[in-house]
Parts: C-alpha cells; sequence; structure tokens
C-alpha cells in the first residue's frame, strides 16, 4: 500500500516516532492511524525495556512550589545525556513527576527503596489485623500480599496511579517517555517537604 507524505507526517506529529518508523506502522496497518499508533506504542515500549540498563548520570534537578509556598518538591530525574536533558519532552516529564510527588506523597522511589524492616512491619500489622477480623488462616497470606501491593500503590512513586491518567502507574509514564526520546530515565531521588512539619 502507498503511503501519503501528508500521513506518516501526521503520525509523526502525533507520536513524536521517526519518519521511517512512522511508515513502515503505516504500511503494517494499511494506512489505519489508530492501529499505527498501538504499533509504534509496542515497538516503542519494547525498545524501552532493552533501554532501563543503561546508566543515566546527566538530567534535572526540579524544584515545584505549590500552595503559595506551603509545599515544595525537589526531585532529580537523569537520562544519559545532555542534550535529552534540554528538551521540553524530558523537562514536562519531570516536572510532572513533580507535580505527582506534591499530589500522592510517595516516601520511596522504586518498591527496592523500600527498607525491608519497614515491609516486615507492614506485613505484621497487615496479618494481625487479618487475624482479628477471623479471617480463614489458608487465606490470610493472599490477604497480607493484596496488602501490601496497596501499600506499594500508595507509598512508593513509580507504583502510584499517574495523578492526570489512573489507568497507568508513573513507572507506565516513564517507560513512555523513554520509547518516544530513545534514551534511558531514572528518578533518582527526591524531597517533599510541607510548611510546619
Amino acid at each position: 500500500m502507498d503511503i501519503s507524505a501528508s500521513c506518516v507526517k501526521q503520525l509523526r506529529d502525533e507520536t513524536g516516532a521517526g519518519f521511517m518508523e512512522c511508515k513502515k506502522a503505516l504500511q503494517e496497518t494499511n494506512g489505519d492511524m489508530e492501529k499505527a499508533k498501538e504499533v509504534l506504542k509496542e515497538k516503542g515500549l519494547a525498545k524501552a525495556e532493552k533501554k532501563a540498563g543503561r546508566a543515566a548520570s546527566q538530567g534535572l534537578i526540579h524544584s515545584y512550589i505549590h500552595g503559595e509556598g506551603k509545599l515544595g518538591v525537589l526531585v532529580e530525574v537523569n537520562c544519559e545525556t545532555d542534550f535529552v536533558a534540554r528538551t521540553d519532552d524530558f523537562k514536562e516529564l519531570v516536572h510532572e513527576i513533580a507535580l505527582q510527588i506534591a499530589g500522592m506523597a510517595p516516601e520511596y522511589v522504586s518498591i527496592e527503596d523500600v527498607p525491608a524492616d519497614v515491609l516486615e512491619q507492614e506485613k505484621e500489622l497487615y496479618r494481625k489485623q487479618a487475624e482479628n477480623e477471623g479471617k480463614p488462616a489458608e487465606i490470610i497470606d493472599k490477604i497480607v500480599e493484596g496488602k501490601v501491593q496497596n501499600f506499594y500503590k500508595t507509598k512508593v512513586l513509580l507504583e502510584q496511579p499517574y495523578v492526570r491518567d489512573d489507568s497507568k502507574v508513573v513507572k507506565d509514564l516513564i517507560k513512555e517517555k523513554i520509547a518516544l526520546i530513545g534514551e534511558n530515565i531514572v528518578v533518582r531521588r527526591f524531597v517533599r517537604w510541607t510548611l510546619g512539619e
């Protein structure tokens, strides 16, 4: 099928993918714009997974102040090159992450950052709650695991539902940006202050 340059340009404008990738996706889907977007998304996310291990030592430290100085966030997000760190796409992502931290008050960046003793305390608390509610012993472990997953969604930044679109979590938002930009992106650290706390 012959794909017009205007179709390729439209897909490229909407997705940020390269010209040839857009053309191939449109050819693969017989010119169906929506299906082509899905193809590009799948290929981009597959590429993003491969980039996850690459070193990310450039990036930005971004500050966000909310509520007339009542709440502040400082976040460091890294990428692979200084060039990408200066792009609008990267800056927008860093700002969105700062907004997420301000709004949802996570305590840890990733699941791996949750101290083992904190996790054990949480599990013990959930186990006791289930026992006190008279839950059968054989389902207590499942209850505890479910509550641990909820703990992660509340306290871990990368596992939290994204504030602007709760159909995805923050790590999915970052993977989408990795697919678009073509570099590994890592949230290194953050701090959130509330006045008087």
